[in-house]
């Protein structure tokens, strides 16, 4: 059923009798109260298998569609299949979005939609006081209340009396609507997120038809699947509005955000879009070689459904095989990539320093999440910084950069593809789980604007020496196969002109130097570091990776309480910015907040000899802004 102005189509449907008629007129005089927010922050969480991240997906998508500013914060258990019911089985899906611009998916929700007990208990704690509660009551059968550690039902003992609770039978109403749909008990049992997603778009004032066309594109090979969801997913909004539970709907204005055509982006979905213009924009094909792994995955996923741009995608059989393939691409003359997280970066490490002895152009994606060993695969962590800048054997250089947020990662692997074909390098790209997952708003760029990926392939054999070097101090790259410009590589050390294998003491010490000195020269072209919030602060917080959005929000909230802060966030990790150091010199104190134990504080200190204040969080989960604005608060 549709709704539309506050009127159903069930209203409209009893019309036929005299008292229908009154019933529809009724409805019709009546007027939705709708209050109007600057901004809300919504959790749906539930069992692995209650399709959460899917219904937060398609809320987010229909928020973007209003035009409003958002991020987005998907959370899964490490389990693939964890038991029902159980509090390591919870998976959630957080959404922040506002009228004005937005950083993060949100300290606390304001709104929790439990669809059993463990998701009630698991994620209760983080719900604003006073938040509002709807919670699943066919879920809380005796049963699921001892999986979840409940000795009562916290619906009917007091015990949620700060909150604002209102009990649905979720899937027990999606069962009443189902019931004709010759669907099985099972199947029945998995629409009931569309009804769920059907009550938020009616409180949240989102239009349904959209979300409709939508269900029936995305289960178009399932026809009958497709129509119970629209059904399930009508029948949630239909109840919203006929029972007149709620005292009121809601509504967040639009952002005023700059013109441009938007789309929604995962970080995993900008970088494999990056990666592709990196190949357009260079004229060269693309080759990715990767093994699948959490939370990396999705880019092999959105490159393989790109094939028709010149993209290759091998599905290696283990870590080493993937980096092994795509170095073999980038000796074959055309862009390299390989992505991974952190266990599998630890494999690919032997790999990597062959890359840098053959100075061949490689981009290294690594998506990190939390570790050691298998640690926590679904988990958010950014504890790889030295991993990056020093994890091979030998002195064996990589240029490192790092990705802010989803739509950060477009820019960030367009640089390290620039930088890997113009000094012939490996670069390393750090981004992680948070940012991998996470959606937000991207303007869609003007393909005039984009920054050029110039390669040039020598083909000149007169005077030719592997291992002579331009002005950037990078080898020439020749194509195998190109006349009388044959030549001889490997992971042996080189000649330093001719590329053959020398174990001269002296050249040994020079080639070493010469792979230090190419990758620092990459600083000339880092641009000044971009310094925000005010000018004369004593107090500067420096970040780097997904930690931008929460250290921006409080700079912001400082900003507003009186407080002077300025904020360096930083792309390029090896090498450094060449004015960082001037610019930290600046300021009284600095701040360095990290999901690790104080990697980057570490660089910094033993780089510039300043002594920074460390802030360290690992514990699977993205910064709070008010972790950060009370450190800062503290230190101003």
């Amino acid at each position: 059923m549709t709704a539309f102005d506050g009127v159903s189509e069930s209203a409209q449907g009893e019309a036929g009798s005299d008292c229908g008629r009154a019933r529809a007129a009724q409805a019709l005089s009546r007027i939705r109260r709708v209050e109007e927010l600057e901004s809300v922050v919504i959790r749906f969480a539930g069992d692995s298998g209650d399709g959460m991240q899917l219904t937060g997906a398609e809320f987010s998508k229909s928020v973007a569609k209003a035009g409003h500013d958002f991020a987005t914060h998907p959370d899964f258990p490490s389990e693939i299949r964890a038991p029902s019911g159980t509090l390591f089985g919870v998976s959630g899906y957080q959404i922040q979005y506002s009228s004005r611009p937005v950083f993060t998916s949100g300290d606390a929700p304001d709104v929790l939609v439990a669809m059993n007990p463990a998701a009630l208990k698991v994620n209760l704690a983080d719900l604003k006081p006073g938040g509002m509660i709807i919670a699943n009551t066919g879920a809380f059968t005796e049963s699921n209340l001892h999986k979840a550690g409940y000795a009562s039902n916290p619906l009917e003992d007091g015990s949620l009396e700060r909150y604002r609770l209102y009990r649905i039978d979720i899937g027990g109403l999606t069962a009443v609507a189902l019931r004709d749909s010759g669907l099985s008990k099972k199947e029945v049992g998995r629409c009931k997120n569309y009804f769920a997603l059907g009550l938020m778009l009616w409180l949240y004032s989102r239009p349904l038809e959209k979300e409709v066309d939508d269900i029936r594109r995305k289960f178009a090979h399932k026809p009958e699947i497709a129509e119970a969801n629209v059904t399930a997913l009508r029948a949630g909004y239909a109840y919203a509005d006929a029972t007149e539970m709620f005292p009121a709907a809601y509504q967040v204005r639009k952002a005023d955000v700059r013109p441009g055509k938007y789309r929604s982006v995962t970080g995993n979905q900008a970088l494999a879009l990056a990666a592709v213009a990196a190949s357009e924009l260079s004229g060269l094909k693309l080759f990715l070689g990767s093994y699948p792994i959490t939370p990396a995955s999705d880019i092999l996923h959105e490159l393989a459904a790109l094939k028709h741009f010149n993209v290759t995608t091998f599905q290696a059989e283990d870590e080493i095989a993937g980096i092994c393939s795509a170095i073999g691409a980038a000796y074959g003359g055309v862009l390299g990539l390989t992505t991974t997280s952190g266990p599998g970066m630890a494999l690919k490490t032997e790999a990597l320093g062959l890359a840098v002895m053959l100075e061949l152009p490689l981009v290294v994606v690594n998506v990190q999440r939390g570790g050691p060993s298998t640690g926590l695969p679904t988990k958010v962590e950014q504890s790889d910084l030295l991993q990056a800048v020093y994890g091979r054997n030998g002195e064996c250089p990589v240029a490192v950069l790092a990705a802010n947020s989803p739509a950060d990662c477009f820019d960030a692997t367009l640089e390290a593809f620039r930088i890997a074909v113009k000094y012939m390098t490996p670069v390393i790209l750090l981004s992680d789980g948070g940012i991998a997952n996470a959606t937000e708003p991207w303007l869609i760029p003007d393909v005039a604007s984009l920054p050029k990926v110039e390669v040039k392939f020598r083909t000149e054999p007169e005077g030719y020496k592997v291992y002579a070097r331009d002005d950037n101090l990078a080898r020439a790259w020749v194509r195998p196969g190109t006349p009388r410009m044959e030549h001889r590589v490997g992971g042996l050390e080189k000649d330093f002109l001719t590329g053959n294998v020398s174990h001269d003491p002296v050249n040994h010490q020079r080639m070493v130097e010469i792979r230090a000195a190419k990758v620092a020269r990459i600083a000339r072209d880092i641009p000044p570091t971009v310094i925000e919030g005010d000018a004369d602060a004593e107090l500067l917080v420096l970040g780097w990776g997904s930690t931008y959005g929460a250290i921006a929000q409080a700079r912001e909230f400082a900003r507003q309480q009186g407080k002077k802060v300025a904020q360096v966030h930083l792309r390029h990790l090896n090498p450094f910015p060449p004015d960082l150091g001037e610019v930290l010199g600046r300021y009284r104190r600095i701040l360095v907040p990290e999901m690790n134990l104080g990697q980057l504080s570490r660089l910094v200190r033993s780089r510039y000899l300043v002594a920074p204040v460390e802030l360290h969080k690992v514990q699977g989960k993205p910064f709070k802004v008010s972790e950060i604005y009370d450190k800062i608060v503290e230190l101003c």
